[in-house]
């Protein structure tokens, strides 16, 4: 019985240290000052003022661009656009709360409490649009730590310009630069700085006509009548896809020029045939060239582009001249008048083929006892059935080998300086990078 009350005695001062210890817990969850209370007491106080700056020495705000997606890069407008997280990072000690006991070291908050506190009021200046994104509410992440460090995060739809050298077109690169900076303040009140991640690139892009190559950045001082201000600059450099142009101009080119070379072979009496050919790759050749200018903005310089298609639109109209030539030689001599290639080689036997016009001069040979033609006779005979064509054909075979080794030649040519460009832009290029670091 005595053991049975012992026992009882033990279990009840078991229960009351229980019951002490929760109580304790409770007081101490109940002591601590959640999200709402500590937000409630920092800007609902009168001493919290969103239109002053946090520092009176200046703010420094730590930026840095983590990039989305890049939708487009227009060469008739000269700009890109893209979907990027703008995060911006400083310290404000009016929102220190480390001294009310929180719940947590970080609190986070929606972006109606955004507009309630003081920001940089950053932008892009030399956006031709930029909005931050509100599907389904206003995309905006807002986080305060327990020492009053601020960091900002929204999603910004923006389209900027692109400096667009065609030039090199289509084996060109381009580059898209975007200006950040605050818009109320200049350096003595915020001062704009990367941070460490800069520019953040969360996937690899796959646009139709460009591959982005290069990502750079830096800070410049504007000086203007309002103040200096920093600016941010981030650079996009972008690189033409050109197996599309290679497709739809440059082996279609070549097959012309090769197509218009087939005249040269068909000899001085396929008139109608030459011509047919040479026009036609003519045409083909404008009809091309554009369509391909239809894509492409109006300026006052000449692309890479220009001078190929110029090139090659040359070489088939001197092959449209070297038939012209052609048919001014035969022009006298109907197909049915001309001598067919039996007369041709029989004539050929029969008289040597005179080398000049002074020959016949030079050679006024005849035959003993005055007997039949004169030897005379015989070479203006020939010269006159054969002096033509025998030119006309000689200047085929001429062309058949000199169109082909001036086109080559200009191929070199082309190429080269189009491949020279694009070293020189990567030199110049790596010696940025290497400066920049």
């Amino acid at each position: 019985m005595l053991g049975g009350v012992v026992w009882m005695v033990l279990l009840c001062l078991v229960g009351a240290q229980l019951e002490n210890s929760v109580a304790d817990d409770f007081t101490t969850l109940e002591s601590c000052a959640n999200d709402s209370t500590i937000i409630d007491l920092l800007l609902k106080s009168n001493l919290y003022n969103k239109h002053r700056v946090p520092d009176p020495n200046g703010v420094v705000v730590m930026v840095e661009f983590w990039v989305q997606e890049i939708s487009s890069v227009s060469e008739l407008t000269s700009d890109f656009e893209m979907d990027i997280y703008v995060n911006e990072i400083w310290m404000d000690k009016a929102l220190r709360f480390d001294a009310m006991n929180p719940c947590k070291q970080n609190i986070t908050l929606s972006h109606h409490v955004f507009d309630k506190i003081w920001t940089p009021n950053s932008c892009f200046i030399n956006s031709k649009m930029a909005s931050i994104h509100d599907s389904p509410f206003r995309n905006i992440y807002l986080t305060v730590y327990s020492n009053g460090t601020v960091w900002t995060n929204y999603r910004v739809k923006v389209r900027g310009p692109c400096s667009m050298d065609l030039s090199s077109f289509p084996l060109d690169k381009q580059k898209c630069t975007l200006i950040y900076q605050s818009f109320n303040y200049n350096s003595d009140e915020v001062k704009m700085r990367w941070g460490e991640g800069k520019v953040f690139q969360m996937k690899q892009f796959s646009l139709p006509d460009f591959d982005l190559v290069n990502i750079s950045t830096r800070v410049e001082i504007h000086i203007s009548p309002a103040g200096v201000w920093d600016e941010l600059y981030v650079t996009f450099t972008f690189q033409r896809r050109y197996v599309w142009y290679v497709l739809q101009a440059y082996i279609p080119t070549y097959l012309t020029i090769f197509i218009s070379w087939v005249s040269f072979t068909l000899g001085p009496y396929a008139i109608p045939a030459r011509t047919m050919l040479g026009v036609n790759s003519l045409l083909a050749m404008i009809m091309m060239f554009g369509n391909i200018m239809r894509n492409l903005p109006r300026v006052s310089y000449v692309k890479a582009i220009d001078v190929w298609m110029l090139a090659c639109m040359t070489f088939n109209f001197c092959s449209l001249l070297e038939l012209a030539v052609i048919g001014y030689l035969t022009k006298n001599a109907s197909p049915n008048e001309l001598p067919n290639r039996r007369q041709t080689d029989d004539t050929k036997r029969s008289c040597p083929r005179p080398t000049s016009s002074g020959f016949l001069m030079r050679h006024p040979w005849r035959q003993a006892g005055g007997a039949g033609p004169t030897r005379t006779y015989c070479f203006q005979k020939c010269w006159s059935l054969l002096g033509p064509v025998y030119m006309a054909e000689k200047i085929d075979r001429a062309s058949c080998f000199a169109f082909p080794a001036l086109f080559s030649l200009f191929n070199i040519a082309y190429w080269k300086i189009c491949s020279m460009k694009n070293i020189v832009f990567s030199d110049l290029l790596r010696q940025k990078l290497i400066h920049c670091m």
